[in-house]
């Protein structure tokens, strides 16, 4: 009758253990993600915001010479990503895909100009910088037209600043989560052992060699959550760069260590922490109040 007793109890401490095991690594893991979505947020808006296209058209009378020179110093410029010219011919044989059909037999002559397609660096793609990069092109005289999509450059700029705010107020939100989940979780693990905390205190045991046994058996719990967080985290990691190579999320190996290191370290302190107060709170209890 004792021994299937003891089994009973060591499976139900096996499971508690289990549950705060288990709510540790999932409340960990989903602020590392939040983690890596705030490291990964400007690198997903700068590579959106490189993907706006300037356009240079020249005029007819421009030089091969000339033309070269502008698209050699355009590209050896701070502000520029890449260049590509576009013979008049290459934008004419595009136009003819896109509308499946041939405008120059119409017209009997290609209205099109060359142009060069730039795509600027994240930082300069704002009104002002776009402005002044078009009026110092414009100053070339075989330059006719400057052409890109100001309300979109706006737009983007603008939801970016808000889409950078959320993120840090849900952040803010999702932390506090975490630490009352655990903490409930820790609680309900050490409300369990109440009466032997009290017996332990009745017999004359201090306050800290009652808490010591809990406090270091919740942080090897909050280890083994903290490294099945960690293990889900370089899984999410691993197949976020292989689907979005272009956002080189691994090219930053420090800070990805160190969000690694700090949801590690969170475990361990959430779970110092709870157990320290979860303790604390029986131990001041009277017997009667335990029940």
């Amino acid at each position: 009758m004792g021994s299937s007793f003891d089994k009973y109890q060591k499976r139900k401490l096996i499971s508690s253990y289990f549950s705060v095991v288990l709510s540790i690594a999932l409340v960990l893991f989903l602020l590392g993600v939040l983690g890596l979505l705030i490291i990964n947020a400007k690198k997903v808006a700068d590579h959106f915001k490189e993907q706006v296209t300037v356009t240079i058209y020249l005029k007819d009378t421009a030089k091969d010479v000339e033309i070269k020179q502008l698209e050699k110093s355009l590209a050896m410029s701070d502000f520029v990503k890449s260049t590509h010219y576009v013979s008049k011919e290459n934008a004419a044989d595009v136009l003819k895909d896109e509308n499946g059909e041939d405008f120059m037999q119409f017209l009997g002559f290609n209205p099109l100009q060359n142009s060069i397609d730039l795509n600027l660096k994240a930082d300069f793609v704002t009104t002002n910088k776009l402005e002044e990069i078009s009026k110092d092109t414009l100053s070339k005289n075989f330059v006719a037209e400057v052409s890109y999509d100001n309300d979109l450059v706006n737009l983007m700029n603008n939801n970016v600043k808000k889409i950078s705010f959320w993120v840090l107020v849900l952040s803010a939100i999702f932390t506090l989560i975490a630490v009352l989940l655990i903490n409930s979780s820790i609680r309900l693990s050490v409300y369990s052992k109440r009466f032997t905390i009290k017996t332990m205190q009745m017999v004359g045991a201090t306050k800290r060699f009652i808490r010591k046994p809990f406090i270091f058996k919740s942080i090897r719990l909050g280890i083994i959550g903290a490294i099945i967080a960690v293990i889900g985290l370089a899984i999410v990691v691993y197949y976020g760069n292989k689907t979005f190579p272009e956002l080189e999320i691994l090219k930053n190996q420090v800070l990805i260590a160190s969000l690694f290191g700090g949801v590690f370290l969170l475990g361990i302190l959430i779970t110092w922490f709870s157990t320290f107060l979860a303790t604390s709170r029986f131990l001041n209890l009277k017997t009667d109040q335990l029940y």
